[in-house]
Formats: C-alpha cells, structure tokens, sequence
C-alpha cells in the first residue's frame, strides 16, 4: 500500500510568487526520486494565494529518505522565510476514491 503526505501553505502578504517558484522547484526534484510515485501541487480557487501538496510514495521510509534529500532541506529552509506558519503536513494511506465518471486517465 502506498503512502500519502498532505500539506497546505500560506505565503505572507507579497510572497506568493516566492513561494509559488520554491514550490515548483522542490516538486520536480522530488518526482525524479526513486520512491516517489506521484507530487502535485494545487493552488486554492477560493483562498488566493493558499497552496497545497499531494505526494505519494511507495512507502512511509521512502518518504522519511525524501525529507533529509538536500533539495527537501533547502525548499523547508526557504519556506520559513515565506510561510505564515511552519510546514505542518499529514502522513496518511488512502483509504478509498479514484477516478470519477468525467475522469479520463
């Protein structure tokens, strides 16, 4: 069973383009390692400028291997900058869902 880490961001006032670039870095360095099956991350259409992240991973070690990766430890180290509060995120198993009826992948 794979494993899943959630994450929801708030930039401060005027640093939304800042977080928004460390964000994107952090998430194509973390596609390309071994363990990693999937990263998304999403921007609310209702609370703007409020970011999410969904990663999935083959499993809960190979996810704790990605939090000490060096490009982890510098997007953590840039987001105390721009954050309104510290990376709280949730380690979680899918416990249900999948595509929808409109879904075509």
């Amino acid at each position: 069973m794979s494993f899943h880490f959630l994450v929801r961001f708030e930039p401060q006032p005027g640093k939304a383009t800042a977080f928004r670039t460390e964000l994107m870095r952090s998430m194509e360095a973390s596609r390309t390692e071994p363990g990693c099956l999937d990263f998304r991350v999403f921007e609310s259409v209702r609370e703007p400028y409020v970011f999410y992240a969904h990663s999935q991973w083959v499993d809960e070690p190979a996810f704790d291997v990605h939090a000490e990766q060096p490009h982890t430890r510098r997007f953590l180290d840039a987001a105390e900058g721009l954050l309104t509060h510290e990376v709280r995120g949730v380690r979680s198993n899918k416990i249900g869902g999948g595509p929808g009826a409109g879904s075509k992948s």
